[in-house]
């Protein structure tokens, strides 16, 4: 009893000071990861992809879902959380397949690096691989949905030495593309057809594409 009394000076403040860290571990996972998918956030994606980008065979990939508004709409946001959640599930798991990883941007988007081998059968990959896996049924409790996404898919053996933002956006005009055709997935070509920021339309009749996807800055994107 003496050497615990004596001891308590000493194992008292160790004990708060790793609990305080404990803490403050927790906090900054919370603030990396998205709370809904378990995905990492849009400033540790940037920071691990700009590394991730530079390996052999890597592809950077953004995708959107097919009329998540009018699951919101019909079914509720309960409804739509889970199709998010699920959907960020199952992406995960195809990406760690792959050596890769991936995170939401926000709303129904996320985006995911990973590596491809050189022959690698893009549509057998990113149709009967990917979409297949995404649009997989899911019973929300209320109703049985499928969810779909349109994929935009830049590989760096297209675009050699090119950086993240100019990925990125190869990707998402790619991803619009695919969404604008009604298609699973497009490629990126080795520049980008729309001379603009990101090459994106946005929508309007009588407009210049527009610009939405940005590095760090938080996204505006009406649901799809």
């Amino acid at each position: 009893m003496n050497l615990l009394l004596q001891a308590l000076p000493i194992v008292a403040p160790t004990l708060g000071w790793a609990a305080h860290a404990l803490v403050l571990a927790r906090r900054l996972r919370t603030a990396r990861t998205d709370p809904l998918t378990g995905l990492m956030r849009r400033e540790e994606f940037t920071h691990r992809a700009q590394r991730a980008v530079k390996r052999p065979h890597a592809a950077v990939l953004l995708l959107d879902l097919n009329g998540f508004k009018q699951i919101n709409d019909t079914h509720g946001h309960a409804v739509g959380d889970q199709v998010i959640a699920a959907v960020g599930r199952r992406l995960s798991v195809w990406c760690r397949e792959r050596d890769g990883f991936a995170a939401r941007l926000g709303g129904d988007e996320f985006t995911a690096v990973v590596r491809l081998a050189p022959d690698a059968d893009l549509d057998s990959e990113l149709t009967y691989s990917l979409s297949a896996r995404l649009s997989a049924p899911l019973e929300t409790g209320s109703v049985t949905l499928s969810p779909r996404a349109s994929i935009g898919v830049c590989r760096t053996s297209h675009r050699p030495g090119a950086a993240l933002p100019d990925l990125l956006r190869g990707a998402d005009e790619a991803m619009y593309t695919a969404k604008r055709l009604g298609q699973h997935w497009r490629p990126a070509g080795p520049v980008d057809v729309y001379r603009t920021t990101n090459g994106r339309r946005d929508g309007r009749p009588g407009t210049r594409p527009g610009a939405h996807l940005t590095l760090l800055a938080p996204m505006r994107r009406n649901a799809s």
